[in-house]
């Protein structure tokens, strides 16, 4: 009897832990793979949205650009195809939160290494300032690695239409012309499929942060939908 028990609590002793796997297993099969939203303009607040797109309650996406970058090379969309990246807009002269900004966007370079995954964008809204040269010597001080970080130049009014009307991340009104200024803190979070995925304080330390969780989760949806 007691050759009996002792094998029943031997047999007991292995299937515990085979057990536990299994229902780990389970668990992670059927536990829902946490998602980010995808941004369109009806999801936004109106005062961020150009009234022409506040009805768009879908299929939103970042229009086509061409602007010029810090070592004076065109930068497209192409660029950035099946790239998940971060955008922004700053001035090399803004003396008080672009700073904190590039400070913080140099600070998600860093803490993204070599992932080619991911890439940064940062748009000059003051291009008549913000020449190659002078976007090159910013570069240079701010330690942007030029691989993965693009700051860009170019038509001002295309700047502005795409801030106000694609990335959705200003509160002003205006055309563009020389008495137009926008200044955002906003920095925004883009698919592969050119979406919205989050926006954040680009000044706030918390941010960054919950950038880098989110940059994860969108990671590890398209390694689940690639399965």
């Amino acid at each position: 009897m007691r050759s009996f028990f002792a094998k029943f609590k031997l047999f007991g002793l292995v299937l515990l832990p085979i057990s536990a796997v299994i229902m780990y297993l389970f668990y992670n099969a059927l536990k829902p793979v946490k998602l980010l939203p995808v941004y369109s303009p009806a999801m936004v607040n109106a005062e961020l949205v150009s009234e022409e797109i506040q009805h768009v309650r879908k299929y939103h996406t970042i229009g086509d650009f061409s602007l010029t970058n810090q070592n004076g090379e065109t930068i497209t969309q192409e660029n950035y195809k099946d790239k998940i990246y971060v955008a922004d807009f700053f001035f090399t002269t803004c003396p008080t939160i672009c700073p904190i900004m590039t400070k913080n966007m140099a600070e998600l370079q860093k803490a993204l290494g070599s992932d080619s995954e991911v890439m940064l964008l940062s748009h000059s809204v003051t291009p008549e300032i913000d020449s190659v040269a002078q976007l090159k010597k910013y570069a240079l001080e701010k330690g942007v690695d030029d691989a993965t970080w693009n700051l860009v130049t170019g038509d001002k009014k295309q700047i502005y239409d795409l801030a106000r009307k694609s990335y959705l991340a200003v509160k002003t009104d205006g055309d563009g012309g020389p008495f137009d200024m926008i200044h955002t803190e906003n920095f925004i979070l883009v698919d592969k499929k050119k979406r919205i995925r989050g926006f954040y304080d680009g000044t706030k330390k918390e941010d960054i942060e919950k950038i880098l969780t989110d940059i994860e989760i969108l990671k590890k949806s398209y390694d689940e939908h690639s399965k």
